[in-house]
């Protein structure tokens, strides 16, 4: 059955601007439903295929999603660039046609091009997840940081969230950023000047001594290759200045939780010693990946 373009739409998971909180809400109380569950498999989507398109590397990701996926009892095929013909001209959204042609039900997608995402999910009838589509969005990972935020604090509304790093070339900020809003929490930034995102004027930037007295301080990683072309003097100079180091993690509020969204430098956004600390929610966070990429999976391929 040819799906419509408005039950393909509702599927889809592009991205998180413009979701409002009671569908937010949905997919974490699905994800709850998820982790409660005991079995480690089940036959929810057994005859379904799901391929992973990942025209961009991210190990960590792509087997959250496999994980996911395999756990629901979904038949998975695995594509990645490097291995494929697009290496030899081929163009992504050949490569989707092709897979979708062949019958694939659902489609992972991470990319490095923004925008590109947006177009593949026009022309084709099967329904996308975005897995990271450039400095656009990575709505997966934000909504597994906002369930890690309600399982520990209880809500989301009311917190304040303040998110460290390099915002003008991350997608994980701007998906945290829409969705923490829509949920009712305080978000602000905390970056070098010439990090920050300048095409979202709603953004609030303060000191990293402001961001200490945050309910959570989610660390972003710093792209060390962005030193060579001279955003950065070096790792020790930015953990200077924007690290979270023990000394600053001291001065959180007793209660506080720190976030990233991995992978992590040690000892330059954050010092080895919190990476496992009391406060972090870093592992928890990769844990917490599976059952909400179990829900979006599920959305996607459930009527």
């Amino acid at each position: 059955m040819i799906m419509t373009t408005t039950n393909l739409k509702q599927r889809s998971l592009l991205g998180l601007k413009g979701m409002d909180a009671t569908e937010l809400t949905s997919i974490l109380d699905r994800a709850a439903y998820w982790d409660a569950h005991t079995e480690k498999q089940v036959s929810v989507l057994q005859g379904k295929f799901v391929a992973n398109m990942f025209f961009e590397n991210s190990t960590r990701t792509r087997f959250s999603f496999e994980m996911a996926e395999k756990r629901l009892g979904a038949e998975v095929l695995n594509f990645t660039a490097a291995a494929s013909s697009v290496e030899k001209g081929e163009s992504i959204y050949d490569t989707v046609r092709t897979l979708e042609s062949m019958g694939i039900d659902a489609g992972i997608i991470r990319l490095k091009p923004a925008g590109v995402l947006q177009e593949l999910a026009e022309k084709v009838n099967v329904p996308l997840i975005n897995a990271g589509d450039g400095n656009n969005e990575h709505p997966t990972q934000a909504l597994l940081d906002l369930y890690t935020m309600r399982r520990h604090f209880g809500e989301v509304r009311g917190l304040n969230v303040t998110i460290v790093g390099d915002i003008m070339h991350s997608r994980v900020a701007r998906s945290n950023f829409w969705a923490l809003q829509a949920m009712g929490a305080n978000v602000s930034f905390c970056a070098p000047d010439n990090m920050r995102a300048g095409d979202i004027p709603q953004m609030r930037y303060v000191s990293m001594e402001e961001a200490l007295q945050s309910d959570v301080v989610m660390m972003l990683r710093v792209q060390l290759e962005r030193h060579a072309s001279g955003m950065i003097k070096s790792a020790e100079d930015y953990r200077l200045h924007y690290g979270l180091t023990e000394e600053r993690a001291a001065r959180m509020k007793e209660h506080a939780i720190i976030m990233h969204p991995a992978p992590v430098n040690r000892n330059v956004e954050i010092d080895d010693a919190l990476v496992e600390s009391s406060k972090s929610k870093i592992f928890t966070q990769m844990q917490n990946g599976v059952p909400i990429r179990m829900a979006v999976i599920e959305r996607a391929l459930r009527n």
